[in-house]
């Protein structure tokens, strides 16, 4: 419900863009990004600019060359987030960040009850998945290439 409490704790008006993360949201983020690899150079990115490019991307839709340039270049976010997600790193954050809102409204981390509609249920009886191509198509031969064949 919106009351002035909750109004001024979702206000974003203070941050550079509504995407960046506030002190809080990157307290919960940070220690769950992976450690720079041994050896080599430091690190000279800064994690919470490049998760902001990356929320930018996402609330906002564009594309990755709209990226701001007071955010860290396209190359190095899109780097970044091909790697998250390779390695599971997003996948962490989005399990970590359920079971937060879920814990913050006194919710079972899991929930007990799913509601599948009746379009659902048809769909699935018709094949789903199972109808979609999911390679390519096979290469065709010509009937020519096989009627030289000697």
């Amino acid at each position: 419900m919106w009351t002035k409490e909750n109004r001024g704790r979702y206000n974003r008006d203070h941050l550079r863009y509504p995407s960046d993360l506030t002190d809080e949201e990157w307290a919960l983020i940070e220690p769950n990004l992976p450690p720079a690899k041994p050896g080599g150079n430091r690190r000279r990115v800064d994690l919470r600019e490049v998760t902001n490019g990356l929320m930018y991307l996402l609330s906002t839709g564009c594309q990755w060359r709209a990226l701001p340039k007071d955010l860290p270049p396209r190359s190095t976010v899109h780097g970044y987030f091909k790697l998250w997600q390779y390695d599971g790193t997003l996948d962490n954050l989005h399990h970590l960040l359920y079971v937060e809102c879920r814990d913050a409204a006194e919710r079972d981390v899991s929930p007990t009850a799913a509601i599948i509609d009746s379009q659902s249920v048809k769909s699935a009886e018709k094949g789903g998945l199972g109808l979609i191509r999911t390679g390519t198509t096979p290469e065709k031969r010509s009937k020519a290439r096989s009627a030289i064949s000697s």
